[in-house]
């Protein structure tokens, strides 16, 4: 099988797995409203989900190094669309949690398989391509969101609207099942499945841990904040996670040969400055179309850092890819747990200004940490 037929295959398990998260997030504050959530309640909820992924990351890659990320990859995928439709089921808010740590499990699993995956591939072609997998990822955000919108608009329920998705994902893997890679690059006889992280490894974590918290905060709470904040009514709110989902669809096409032309290290500094400002115009210029043009930015900044950190992680010779991405991933998901649960909380006390404020801060840290490491 040539590499363009497993680039395609590889890319379009990307495109299932950011389908069905997005679609999730597409109904977080429907859900919210259904349950009669406030902003700490539904903190503790959409705490659940980060909980599955963290569980996950010490058996996924302890998984995808003894049977391959294949394997991983089609089951995980399975059950991933499978779950979605449950949380559209969920009455109570403990069933939705309990829901969100199957969901997020089996989401996490697959992501590091099909990032393993994605470097296997990245080895074949010789040459950055990982954004443009990522990239897929986000297009198919941006597409979740809009079938979500469309969903809202036309009053059809959660669990309805997740089915769909659901039967679309199977479909994609049936695609991708047999077309995908059967052998994994970079995994060497006799090579340990597990050693202590090195300091490149730690601070690749950390870039990834300010990234995804920063990521977490956009998917979860930019709809809310546009609600919450700008009162714009919620047919019109879904605008401002579209808006960052597009930007950072688009910016990670164009991300393999920036980081060609100007470098990783570079490319990770203007990451962390564009995250920070978009963030904080959205915070002092409380206004659709300012707060829009903000989620933009934040859009750009996010959108390298993940596929720049997981690139620079699978090329290590310290320990397997699998686990090397698992390793990053462990410290980068904790972004995701501590995150949306984290602005729930602050913005009980306080307002979502300041917990926006708070997660600009993070999004320094990616230039500042960036700043500190050799690439």
């Amino acid at each position: 099988m040539n590499k363009r037929t497993i680039r395609i295959a590889v890319s379009a398990l990307f495109f299932l797995t950011g389908l069905c998260f997005s679609s999730w997030t597409s109904r977080i504050a429907d859900i919210q409203l259904a349950m009669h959530l406030n902003n700490a309640g539904l903190g503790t909820v959409l705490l659940a989900l980060p909980i599955g992924s963290l569980i996950s990351l010490p058996t996924a890659g302890v998984l995808v190094s003894k049977y391959g990320s294949r394997q991983v990859a089609v089951n995980a995928g399975i059950v991933y669309a499978a779950l979605l439709p449950v949380l559209g089921l969920a009455q109570e808010p403990w069933q939705l949690m309990l829901v969100l740590v199957l969901f997020g499990f089996s989401g996490n699993l697959g992501n590091i398989a099909i990032n393993t995956q994605a470097v296997a591939v990245e080895s074949m072609y010789g040459r950055s391509i990982m954004a443009s997998f990522h990239g897929l990822w986000s297009t198919a955000g941006a597409t979740g969101i809009g079938i979500g919108w469309i969903m809202v608009a036309l009053n059809i329920p959660p669990v309805y609207h997740f089915l769909i998705i659901a039967f679309l994902g199977w479909m994609i893997l049936a695609f991708s099942a047999s077309r995908i890679l059967q052998q994994d690059a970079g995994v060497q006889e006799n090579q340990p499945l597990f050693s202590k992280p090195d300091r490149f490894l730690l601070i690749l974590g950390i870039i990834a841990f300010c990234s995804m918290i920063c990521e977490g905060t956009m998917f979860e709470w930019s709809i809310i904040y546009f609600r919450r904040v700008l009162k714009i009514d919620p047919s019109f709110a879904v605008a401002s996670s579209f808006a960052f989902m597009t930007t950072m669809a688009t910016g990670r096409f164009i991300a393999d040969s920036m980081r060609i032309r100007f470098g990783a290290k570079k490319m990770l500094i203007m990451s962390g400055i564009l995250t920070a400002s978009g963030l904080m115009i959205a915070v002092i210029f409380p206004y659709f179309f300012t707060a829009i043009f903000g989620f933009m930015l934040v859009g750009l900044g996010v959108c390298a850092v993940v596929p720049l950190v997981y690139s620079a992680a699978g090329t290590t010779k310290l320990m397997t890819p699998g686990m090397a991405l698992a390793t990053v991933s462990t410290i980068g998901y904790l972004g995701f747990l501590c995150g949306p649960p984290l602005i729930g909380y602050v913005a009980q006390l306080s307002s979502l200004s300041v917990s926006f404020t708070m997660i600009a801060v993070m999004g320094a840290l990616i230039a500042v940490m960036s700043s500190r490491i050799k690439l």
